[in-house]
């Protein structure tokens, strides 16, 4: 006979903890890549079919209860369970063949390391893989991503990291704007920012460049926009030199010099460094990356 608690199945823990991390049915609904109504129902069914409700409704989201607080630790232990299970199958198969799924910043698709994706999709057909777009870190651990890519100046998760490169950043412009540019520390030119405090004018990365005496004006929080605005000719920016180097309708500041900036870092659970799909293509942006180097390293 089936009771209340063993309609607790694995589906429904991660809608559980999915809601519960995301503290929105949206939010969650878009981790799960789930239509929000449909997430909603789940919900709803589950807490009908438990005869519990395990979250509070509020106006600024969805809380747990205390039936849900006690649940929490329970089902993070399942997950962790299920995940270190798959990474132990995982970590076997020495196939060049199955999926991949690859975290890295939208940014990156930008640089060659797409073409990078391409050219390795070639040499093995046999490999899918299945990029994860964002600029939220994965975590590897609960199997969010089997590789992630990150552009970042320490890691200090409890996963093998594989610093690449330390690559530089560099002033950019349209090529009209970089024709008002004077020898005088930026007076009268404006930054695009990244989401700094509206009126901030001067912040220390602004301070640290051939520019100083320039005022924040426009505010983009993502790479993709920054670069459009500056295409738009509204401003200076700062980005990787490995992007923005190959974006037409940009050009690099005058009077101004590349700077050291993060690194790119491979990173991969230990339980799957010997996975033979995994390590094939780790090893290949490595070495693709390494082989490019002059173009991570622009000065």
């Amino acid at each position: 006979m089936s009771t209340p608690i063993n309609r607790l199945d694995w589906d429904n823990i991660k809608i559980f903890l999915a809601i519960s991390r995301a503290g929105t049915l949206r939010r969650a609904a878009e981790d799960l890549n789930v239509n929000h109504a449909t997430l909603a129902r789940r919900l709803t069914t589950l807490e009908e079919h438990i005869d519990t409700r395990l979250f509070d409704r509020t106006k600024t989201g969805l809380g747990l209860t205390a039936i849900g607080q006690e649940l929490l630790p329970h089902a993070l232990n399942i997950e962790n369970e299920i995940a270190a299970a798959s990474r132990i199958v995982t970590g076997r198969d020495q196939k060049l063949e199955g999926a991949i799924h690859f975290s890295l910043p939208p940014s990156a698709m930008l640089s060659p390391i797409s073409d990078y994706l391409t050219d390795f999709s070639q040499s093995y057909p046999e490999i899918d893989i299945h990029l994860h777009l964002s600029n939220s870190f994965a975590d590897l651990n609960r199997r969010e991503a089997d590789v992630s890519l990150r552009y970042v100046s320490e890691v200090n998760d409890d996963v093998i990291g594989r610093r690449v490169i330390t690559c530089t950043k560099a002033v950019f412009c349209s090529p009209e704007y970089a024709k008002t540019i004077k020898d005088n520390g930026g007076e009268g030119l404006h930054w695009i920012g990244w989401g700094e405090e509206e009126g901030t004018q001067k912040v220390a990365w602004t301070q640290n460049s051939a520019f100083p005496k320039a005022n924040l004006r426009h505010r983009a929080n993502e790479v993709v926009p920054q670069l459009q605005l500056a295409k738009a000719g509204l401003g200076l920016t700062m980005l990787p030199c490995f992007i923005a180097d190959h974006v037409d309708g940009l050009v690099r500041a005058p009077y101004s010099k590349s700077l050291s900036d993060r690194s790119l870092w491979l990173l991969l659970h230990g339980d799957l460094r010997t996975t033979g799909r995994i390590r094939i293509f780790v090893d290949y942006l490595a070495e693709r990356i390494l082989a490019d180097r002059a173009l991570y390293t622009a000065k």
